[in-house]
């Protein structure tokens, strides 16, 4: 029996807070009984938190954001129930592991001909063992004295529009797509709430089986909206709360915005379907 269903959540495999243990059993304080952990373009943490998820009888549903471009804006896709083991998956996903490597590279680079004092050890410092970004970057230069905060390393250097900003590599949207579906999974778009209407359109054009309801950036007439699309176009549905720890709205989230078990058992449904 489903009581809370969350299908779009973060750990510090990717840009998140917490250890995959940490967001199981917090899940469970929070009454979800189903959990999607759905790191951008890692998927390290599922097997981590399989054992904690069996321990207190969590359904893990494996899952993973991949980062996509589209007319020059980064979409994400979120895939679910896919082979962790399948073998071009592995390779996308170490690609992008070396990628998120260098790109950090190239902006500590940046930042030292800006005259700024660190080192990519200074950054690594804070990235641990998780997948180093900006915001462990960011980080590092609150730490170093270079900036008052982590908002302001955003604001004044490394934001998208900063001096040291670097572009991430992604994908295209139907490279993702077959990426997923020959992982056997679900494609689903992520917060459309964040892209324009034209660009929702193009993205169902290309073959997604879902889209994203439920979000926490989506208000109720948005999630009517897109539950109309959905149905117009035979879709499924899907949602969570993008939930990354460390902040008390953040954390708030968690175990407030979930589907339904039908619309989990609608994925099932085409699951089966896809595998027939």
């Amino acid at each position: 029996m489903y009581t809370k269903i969350d299908l779009h959540t973060h750990t510090l495999y990717s840009d998140g807070a917490l250890t995959p243990c940490e967001l199981v059993q917090l899940a469970y304080k929070n009454e979800i009984n189903t959990l999607s952990i759905t790191d951008h373009d890692s998927v390290y943490a599922i097997k981590e938190a399989t054992e904690c998820a069996l321990d207190l009888g969590i359904e893990l549903i494996t899952g993973v954001e991949i980062s996509t471009d589209l007319d020059d804006k980064e979409i994400h896709l979120l895939a679910y129930f896919i082979d962790l083991d399948n073998d071009e998956l592995q390779k996308y996903l170490q690609f992008f592991r070396d990628e998120r490597i260098h790109r950090a590279k190239r902006i500590v680079k940046k930042l030292q001909n800006l005259g700024l004092k660190i080192t990519f050890d200074d950054v690594l410092d804070h990235a641990k063992n998780s997948a180093v970004g900006r915001p462990h970057i960011a980080y590092a230069m609150a730490d170093l004295g270079i900036v008052k905060n982590y908002q302001e390393a955003f604001e004044k250097y490394i934001g998208d529009y900063g001096p040291a900003f670097e572009r991430k590599i992604h994908v295209s949207p139907q490279s993702a797509l077959k990426l997923i579906n020959d992982a056997g999974g679900l494609s689903f778009i992520a917060h459309p709430g964040f892209m324009k209407e034209n660009l929702l359109m193009s993205l169902i054009k290309t073959g997604v089986d879902g889209i994203e309801t439920i979000h926490p950036c989506h208000n109720e007439n948005q999630i009517q909206f897109y539950r109309g699309i959905v149905n117009q176009y035979c879709l499924l549905e899907s949602g969570g709360s993008d939930f990354h720890g460390g902040k008390k709205m953040d954390n708030e989230n968690l175990g407030k915005y979930y589907i339904s078990g039908n619309q989990l058992d609608a994925m099932r449904k085409m699951l089966q379907k896809n595998n027939a």
